[in-house]
C-alpha cells in the first residue's frame, strides 16, 4: 500500500547546501541501509540524440538526422533495443526531419517530441501524428525557486495542467524530473509524481517519469543517499510512488565521469529505459553513449549479440560517418570508437598480444566491432610490439608470422629507435611503417594486381558472409521467399552484376536477379540452368566454405569480374545448395571495408 504524501509548499528554497555547498566539492553520503537489486523483466534503450544531443554541437540537417536515425534502427535490431528516439518541433527543419524519419515505416525506434511545460506546444505534437512527448516538469527548488520564480505548489498545478492537456488528446506524456539529484523527494518529487500516477490509472494512459540528473550529480552506490543515489531514486520512485518499471527513465550527464555506470546501475534498479545519445554528445559532457549502452546491454542479457538481434558492427559504421561524413573528432582512446581504443603502444604488452592476443584484448573487437587488435609504434613499442603490426597489417598468421627475432622487424626496431633518439616525439605514421618493411622485408610486397585480388577477395568474402547471417530466407531454398531477399540486395548494391542460389545438383534453385540496366543482356544470352561444373560450385561444395573465383570476363555484360560462393545450410547444419554472386571487379575494389 503507497502512502499518500502532499507537497511540501515551503516558503524558502531547499538547496540542499550540506551537499552542495557551491565552493566545494559535492559531498558523498551513504546510509547504512543497502537498496536491494530489482532488475525489471524488460529493459531498453532510447535516444536523444536529436534533442540533448544537439545541444552541444552543430545542429544536424535533416539528410544527416534521417541517415543517423537510420543507424539507429539497424543497431537496435528487430527486436527494438532502441526502443525509441526524441526530437525537438519547434523549428521547420526539427519537424521536416520528424516527417521524414515517420516515413520510414520503423517500428523502432518510436519517434517522439520534447516540449515545454505549455499547452500550446501540444498543438505541434498533434499535428505531426506522434503518440509520446517528453514534457519540461522542473523538480528540484533550484529550479522552481530560482529559475522559474515559482512555489512548488504552483509548479506542480502547471505541470498537471499540461499533462491533462496531453491525456485529453490521448498523447502519452513523458514527464521529465529536472535536476532530480538535487531535489527534495518526501517533499515535492513522490506526491507529485504520486499525482501523475492517479491520473495515469483513471486515463488508462501510462504517464512515464523520466528522472533527469541535469548535472551528472548522480551515484552509483547501493548505500548512498537521496536525492543523488540512482539505485534509492528508483526504489522509491517505484515503490513509494507507484511507478511501474516500463514507465521509468533514466536520463544521465556526464559531470562526474559517472554517465555510463549511472545508466547501466539504473537497469538493476526498478528502471526499464535508459536514455543516450549517439557517441555520448549532450549538453556541456555529455549524455549516456548509446554503444556504450548497447554492449552493457548485451552483458546483462548473455553476451551473445547475435542472439539479442544486434549487430555491433554498426558501432564502427556510426563512428565513421560521425568522422568522414560529420568531421566529428573522437578522442584516440575513446571506447570502442576511438582510433586506438584497442591498439597497444607498450611493448611487453605486444609481446603478450603475439602470444595470444586475448591477454590484452577485451573481446574479439575483430569480430564483435569489425576492428582488429592494433599496435601503435613509438619507442616504447618494442621489437615485439613492431612484430605484431607488421603481422597485422599484412594479414600473417601461424606459420607465416614474423616473430621479434627476424632479421628484418629487428632492422625496423632499430630505425624506430633512432627516431627517438633523435628526440621524436609522435607516434610513427603507417607509412613510415610500410616504407621500412620495404626496405627489410622486401618479400611482404607483391603486385599491384596482387594486392587488389587480394582485398577484393577479403571484401566479397565479407559480403557473402554478411549477406547470408542477415537474411535467414535463404535457407528455406523457396523462390517465393528468397527473390525479394535478392532483388533488395541488387538496388543497393551497384558492384553486384547477378545473385543466385543453386541446389547440390547444381540447378538453379531461385530465379537468378540482375542489375534492371543488364536485365535484356541475361534474358537474350544467360542460357544455363546447371552449373555443377564450374569451379565457384564444386570448390564451395568440397570445402564448405567461401570460394572467390579468379579474375574472369563476363560474356553476358562485357566486364571484369569474379564470383563469389558460399554453402547454404539449415539450422542443423546440413548443405542445402550455394549461393552465388557475380561482382564487377572494378567496383568492388573501389570499396572499403565498413562500406560493406
Amino acid at each position: 500500500m503507497v502512502k499518500k504524501l502532499e507537497i511540501e509548499n515551503v516558503k524558502e528554497a531547499k538547496l540542499f547546501e550540506e551537499i552542495f555547498k557551491y565552493d566545494r566539492v559535492p559531498v558523498i553520503e551513504f546510509e547504512d541501509e543497502e537498496v536491494k537489486i530489482n532488475r525489471p523483466e524488460e529493459i531498453w534503450i532510447t535516444d536523444t540524440t536529436f534533442r540533448d544531443g544537439q545541444q552541444a554541437r552543430a545542429p544536424y540537417d535533416v539528410e544527416q538526422v534521417v541517415c543517423l536515425f537510420k543507424y539507429l534502427h539497424k543497431l537496435g535490431g528487430k527486436k527494438g533495443v532502441i526502443r525509441q528516439s526524441e526530437f525537438f518541433i519547434y523549428s521547420d527543419r526539427d519537424r521536416e526531419a520528424v516527417r521524414r524519419c515517420l516515413d520510414l515505416g520503423y517500428e523502432y525506434p518510436q519517434v517522439t517530441s520534447w516540449i515545454r511545460a505549455v499547452k500550446d506546444d501540444f498543438r505541434l505534437v498533434k499535428e505531426l501524428g506522434l503518440k509520446e512527448t517528453g514534457i519540461l516538469t522542473s523538480a528540484s527548488d533550484y529550479h522552481i525557486f530560482l529559475k522559474l520564480g515559482l512555489d512548488r505548489k504552483k509548479a506542480a498545478e502547471n505541470y498537471l495542467e499540461v499533462v491533462d492537456a496531453a491525456l485529453e488528446e490521448g498523447i502519452i506524456p513523458r514527464c521529465h524530473l529536472e535536476d532530480i539529484t538535487r531535489a527534495d523527494f518526501y517533499g515535492f518529487i513522490i506526491p507529485f509524481v504520486q499525482k501523475l500516477m492517479e491520473r495515469s490509472e483513471e486515463s488508462g494512459i501510462p504517464i512515464k517519469i523520466r528522472a533527469c540528473d541535469t548535472l551528472g550529480l548522480g551515484l552509483p552506490y547501493a548505500n548512498a543517499s537521496l536525492p543523488r543515489s540512482v539505485p534509492r531514486i528508483f526504489e522509491v520512485l517505484h515503490k513509494e510512488a507507484g511507478v511501474p518499471h516500463s514507465q521509468l527513465e533514466w536520463h544521465g550527464h556526464n559531470d562526474f565521469h559517472k554517465v555510463l555506470i549511472n545508466g547501466t546501475t539504473s537497469w538493476l534498479y526498478n528502471c526499464s529505459a535508459v536514455n543516450g545519445t549517439l557517441l555520448g554528445w549532450g549538453e556541456r559532457t555529455g549524455n549516456p553513449p548509446i554503444e556504450g549502452l548497447v554492449i552493457d546491454y548485451i552483458a546483462l542479457n548473455g553476451g551473445d549479440p547475435k542472439a539479442l538481434g544486434i549487430d555491433t558492427r554498426v558501432i564502427t559504421e556510426i563512428a565513421q560517418y560521425y568522422h568522414d561524413e560529420l568531421g566529428d573528432w573522437v578522442p584516440e582512446n575513446y571506447p570502442f570508437v576511438g582510433e586506438h581504443f584497442n591498439s597497444t603502444r607498450a611493448g611487453i604488452h605486444a609481446d603478450g598480444v603475439i602470444k595470444n592476443e586475448r591477454i590484452y584484448s577485451i573481446f574479439d573487437t575483430g569480430k564483435l566491432l569489425n576492428r582488429p587488435l592494433t599496435v601503435s609504434i613509438t619507442d616504447k613499442s618494442g621489437v615485439a610490439g613492431i612484430a605484431l603490426w607488421l603481422n597485422n597489417y599484412f594479414n600473417l598468421e601461424e606459420e607465416k608470422a614474423l616473430d621479434k627475432k627476424d632479421p628484418g622487424v629487428k632492422g625496423i626496431y632499430k630505425w624506430v629507435m633512432e627516431q627517438y633518439d633523435n628526440n621524436r616525439v609522435s607516434s610513427i605514421s603507417t607509412d613510415e611503417m610500410i616504407a621500412q618493411a620495404k626496405k627489410q622485408l622486401p618479400f611482404l610486397f607483391h603486385s599491384d594486381l596482387e594486392g587488389l585480388r587480394k582485398k577484393a577477395m577479403r571484401l566479397s568474402t565479407r559480403l557473402i558472409d554478411r549477406f547470408l547471417e542477415d537474411n535467414p530466407e535463404i535457407k528455406t531454398m523457396d523462390n517465393k521467399l528468397i527473390k525479394p531477399v535478392l532483388i533488395k540486395f541488387m538496388e543497393y548494391s551497384a558492384f553486384a552484376k547477378l545473385i543466385y542460389v543453386v541446389d547440390m545438383n547444381g540447378n538453379m534453385a531461385t530465379d537468378y536477379v540482375c542489375q534492371k540496366e543488364d536485365l535484356e543482356e541475361y534474358r537474350t544470352k544467360f542460357r544455363e540452368d546447371n552449373f555443377c561444373d564450374r569451379f565457384w560450385f564444386k570448390r564451395a561444395i568440397i570445402t564448405g566454405r567461401t570460394t572467390v573465383s579468379k579474375f574472369f570476363v563476363s560474356r553476358i555484360v562485357d566486364e571484369l569480374c569474379i564470383t563469389v560462393s558460399k554453402p547454404v545450410y539449415d539450422d542443423s547444419g546440413k548443405m542445402l545448395g550455394v549461393l552465388g554472386i557475380d561482382i564487377n571487379f572494378d567496383n568492388l575494389i573501389n570499396l572499403s571495408d565498413t562500406d560493406l
